[in-house]
Formats: C-alpha cells, sequence, structure tokens
C-alpha cells in the first residue's frame, strides 16, 4: 500500500493574491494604524509616524533572516531583553601569592611556546619525502637519511 507524503509544507498558500494570509494581515493592520495616523495627526506627524511603522509592518511581511521570519526574530529579541539571564562566573580578586604564581604560570607557558635554538625544522618538504619514502619502501627496510 502506497501512501502520498506531503511536499513543501514549509510554504504558506496564496490567499490574498500573491499574499499569504498572515503578510495580509500585517500589511492591512499596518495600513488601518497609518490611514489613522492622517486622519488624526497633522500631515508632517503622520508622514514622520507613518514611515518607521509601515517599514516595520514590510519587514515582518516580507523579510526573512536565514529563512526565518522577522517576528520570529523580532520574538526572540524580545524575550532576550526581557527574560532572566543565568550568571554563574563571579570574579574575586586573586591574593599577592596566587598572582605571583600565575605570572610564573604564563612565564613558563611563554617560554614553553617558543622554538627552541638548534632544533631541525620539518618543513613540508621533508614531511612529503619522509611519507613517501614510508610508503613506497617494503616493510622491514625502512632508512631515514641519517642510515644512507
Amino acid at each position: 500500500m502506497e501512501y502520498q507524503v506531503p511536499q513543501f509544507i514549509e510554504v504558506e498558500d496564496k490567499i490574498i493574491g500573491p499574499l499569504t494570509l498572515r503578510q495580509f494581515i500585517y500589511l492591512s493592520g499596518t495600513s488601518g494604524i497609518c490611514i489613522i495616523f492622517f486622519s488624526y495627526l497633522p500631515l508632517i506627524f503622520a508622514i514622520l509616524l507613518s514611515l518607521p511603522v509601515a517599514g516595520f509592518g514590510a519587514a515582518l511581511a516580507f523579510y526573512k533572516i536565514n529563512g526565518k521570519p522577522f517576528i520570529e526574530i523580532v520574538e526572540a529579541g524580545f524575550n532576550y531583553y526581557t527574560g532572566k539571564k543565568l550568571l554563574l562566573w563571579k570574579y574575586t580578586e586573586l591574593t599577592k601569592t596566587e598572582g605571583q604564581a600565575a605570572a610564573k604560570a604564563a612565564a613558563i607557558a611563554d617560554a614553553a611556546a617558543r622554538p627552541v635554538r638548534g632544533a631541525p625544522k620539518l618543513t613540508r618538504g621533508k614531511l612529503s619525502e619522509l611519507a613517501w619514502s614510508l610508503d613506497v619502501k617494503p616493510s622491514g627496510t625502512v632508512t631515514t637519511r641519517a642510515d644512507s
């Protein structure tokens, strides 16, 4: 028995012209707010208030960030700024002996990170030559440059 698997389930249906229902609601709400601004406020104030509202409404309707609708990003930002934040680390002042010990450990780590003078450097060419000689020679006859 075969079953049809629904495809394109993340794509919303276009209900009102080229707009989905959600886009239509965002745009109609935005236009309603702008109409209220123009009917009750002087023209300059209405324009100044309508531009950001219209931009926000258009972003809600059409803008996506990394494939997510803008409303989800706004909601996540709102929840982040209003929610509690868990802080676990608390700074404590180091005592004089702890500070000296930390400085010594840092100096030792810095000295260990520096290359030792006179130590042979393994370049890419030498490394690939060594790998080639280990791969090509039969087992038991591995020679190094010092042997040859």
